[in-house]
């Protein structure tokens, strides 16, 4: 049975801390579940994470067992951000926050795939946000992007670091904030957190 470790063959979802670089992102299919507010107390955050895993859990053991016989391991939870007015966001006013929460699925998974997986979960548990989960794909393009390591709550200053880069190297800032939440953070200790922090550009 073949193996793969996604999060090893591409490119862009391995990053150095500290080191901004400029990567091509090609366009993916994701699991999304949007919503709004604080995702530390939102319960809609919980239960798009805990949606988002259930199928994309039920997608690969299915094509485990299928013909194609490949054991693949589930991506990372991801995130893009914003707000109605982005100084609420600047300003970490968080119950004004608007999310995506997503999970990348490889090729394998086709529009009929994922439905099947998603009445497969709905018929084993009942998960709210499982009516709200769209497959879909995003497209990304040219972004800036660095690994930062600590607490969520700190990571202003490494933003800005990135930011700084993307002005530097002569582009403007395009479309969402985004995050690759590279550990569990029900699992990881705050300070040992590895997040990729992920900006579109555009040349200026």
């Amino acid at each position: 049975m073949e193996k793969i470790d996604f999060k090893k063959q591409l490119s862009y979802y391995s990053t150095k801390a500290g080191k901004p670089q400029i990567v091509e992102v090609p366009t993916m299919n994701y699991l999304i579940v949007d919503g709004k507010g604080d995702p530390n107390t939102s319960t809609a955050f919980t239960e798009a994470i805990e949606a988002l895993y259930k199928v994309s859990y039920t997608l690969k053991f299915m094509i485990k067992k299928s013909a194609k016989g490949i054991d693949y391991g589930v991506m990372p939870l991801e995130a893009l951000w914003w707000a109605d007015d982005m100084n609420d966001y600047l300003l970490r006013n968080k119950d004004k926050w608007l999310w995506s929460a997503i999970i990348m699925q490889p090729e394998y998974v086709t529009e009929a795939l994922y439905k099947e997986a998603l009445a497969i979960a709905a018929d084993k548990k009942d998960l709210p946000a499982l009516s709200k989960m769209r497959f879909e794909p995003i497209t990304e393009g040219l972004c800036a992007q660095v690994m930062y390591v600590g607490p969520y709550d700190q990571e202003t200053e490494t933003i800005s670091q990135l930011h700084a880069f993307v002005k530097e190297k002569g582009y403007g800032l395009n479309s969402k904030h985004h995050e690759i939440y590279m550990n569990d953070m029900r699992k990881t200790a705050p300070e040992k957190l590895k997040t990729i922090i992920r900006q579109p550009i555009i040349k200026k």
